[in-house]
C-alpha cells in the first residue's frame, strides 16, 4: 500500500473516532437524570404546547434562537441543567433538540411569562410593529391553530425554572455551581460579626467613601460630577440583598456606571469585610440627599510655600 492510502485510511480512521467519540458515545454515555428544572409542555384551552415545539422545529426557529444558557450569560435567568431536557412523561430524551447555536435572535431560555401571548402572537405576525428594527421574518401565514399552538410552546419554555429571589447573584456566585461552592468554601469572614463590619468600614472609606460617601448616603464628593449618580444605601431596598449578591456586585461593578471592578484591586477576603459593612448601612426609612450642601466636602490641603527655587526641592531619603 503507497503512502496515499495510508494517509486516507489514517484520515478516515480520525474522522470515525472523531465522530464516534462526540455523537455516538454520548448517546449512550450521557445519562443525566430529570431535574424537573426545564419545561413542562402541557395542552391549555388555548394551544397544545407539545405541538407547537414541532412547529417550532418545523419553522426553523432554532436557526436564530437558542435555548441554552451559559455560565458567562447574565441577565438570560437561571442557567439549564442537563437534566433539564430530560422528559418525565414519555422517558425520552427531548429529540430533535433545539438548544441553537447562532443567536441571531434572543436566547428563549426563560422565554415563558416575560411578555404577555398577545405580545407573543403580535411579534409572530408583525416583528417589526413590537420591535423596530427586527429582522425576524413574519410568520403570518401560519393559520390560527399553529399559530397558538407555537405561542403556547413558546410561554412554557423555562417554566418550571423558578427564580426564588428578587434579587439573585450569578451562579458562580452561588452554591449552584462548582466555581461558587469553592468560593463559599473559601469564604473565612463572618459577615453577621460587628468586628468584620467595623474592619469593613475602613475599606470602604478607603475605596467607596469618594462616591457614596462616609455613610453610604450617595454624597460623596465625586458624586456632583457624575451623570450616574452613586447609590444610597440607606435605601430600605437593599435589606433584601443576601451576601453573595454583594461580593457579586463588589467584584464587578455595576455596568454603565462609574463603579469600578473591585475584585481586581481587593482581596477575597477585603471583600468580604467590605460586605460585611455594607449591610450595616440600609435603614428603614432612605436618607433622602437633595442639595449640594448635603454632599461631604473635601477638606482643603495647605501645601507649604516654596522658596526662591525654581523646582521645589526633593523629598525623599
Amino acid at each position: 500500500m503507497n503512502s496515499y492510502g495510508k494517509a486516507a485510511i489514517g484520515i478516515m480512521t480520525t474522522f470515525f473516532i472523531i465522530i464516534f467519540s462526540t455523537v455516538l458515545m454520548p448517546m449512550y454515555v450521557f445519562n443525566p437524570k430529570a431535574t424537573g428544572h426545564g419545561n413542562d409542555y402541557v395542552a391549555t384551552k388555548d394551544g397544545d404546547a407539545h405541538r407547537g415545539r414541532q412547529i417550532y422545529v418545523r419553522e426553523g426557529c432554532f436557526y436564530c434562537h437558542s435555548q441554552f444558557t451559559r455560565l458567562q450569560d447574565r441577565g438570560y435567568g437561571p442557567l439549564v441543567r442537563a437534566g433539564d431536557y430530560y422528559k418525565d412523561n414519555d422517558q425520552t430524551y427531548e429529540t430533535p433538540h433545539v438548544l441553537g447555536t447562532a443567536r441571531t435572535g434572543p436566547d428563549l431560555t426563560n422565554e415563558g411569562g416575560r411578555m404577555s401571548s398577545e405580545w407573543q402572537k403580535a411579534h409572530l405576525v408583525e416583528p417589526r410593529a413590537v420591535k423596530p428594527g427586527s429582522i425576524m421574518p413574519s410568520f403570518s401565514y401560519l393559520n390560527d391553530q399553529d399559530m397558538n399552538d407555537l405561542v403556547t410552546y413558546i410561554q412554557s419554555l423555562g417554566n418550571m425554572r423558578k427564580v426564588q429571589h428578587f434579587v439573585q447573584a450569578p451562579d458562580e456566585y452561588r452554591d449552584t455551581t462548582e466555581l461558587g461552592q469553592k468560593l463559599l468554601a473559601r469564604k473565612t469572614v463572618d459577615t453577621n460579626s460587628s468586628s468584620a463590619a467595623n474592619a469593613g468600614r475602613g475599606i470602604f472609606t478607603q475605596n467607596c467613601a469618594v462616591c457614596h460617601g462616609l455613610e453610604g448616603y450617595g454624597n460623596g464628593p465625586n458624586a456632583i460630577t457624575l451623570e450616574k449618580k452613586p447609590a444610597n444605601f440607606s435605601r430600605p431596598f437593599y435589606q433584601q440583598y443576601p451576601d453573595d449578591f454583594w461580593f457579586y456586585r463588589v467584584s464587578e461593578g455595576v455596568p454603565g456606571t462609574r463603579m469600578p471592578r473591585f475584585g481586581e484591586v481587593l482581596t477575597e477576603e477585603q471583600r468580604w469585610y467590605l460586605v460585611a459593612y455594607l449591610k450595616t448601612l440600609p435603614k428603614d426609612k432612605e436618607v433622602v440627599i437633595d442639595n449640594i450642601d448635603q454632599l461631604d466636602k473635601v477638606p482643603p490641603i495647605r501645601l507649604p510655600k516654596l522658596s526662591e527655587q525654581q523646582y521645589e526641592p526633593h523629598t525623599g531619603g
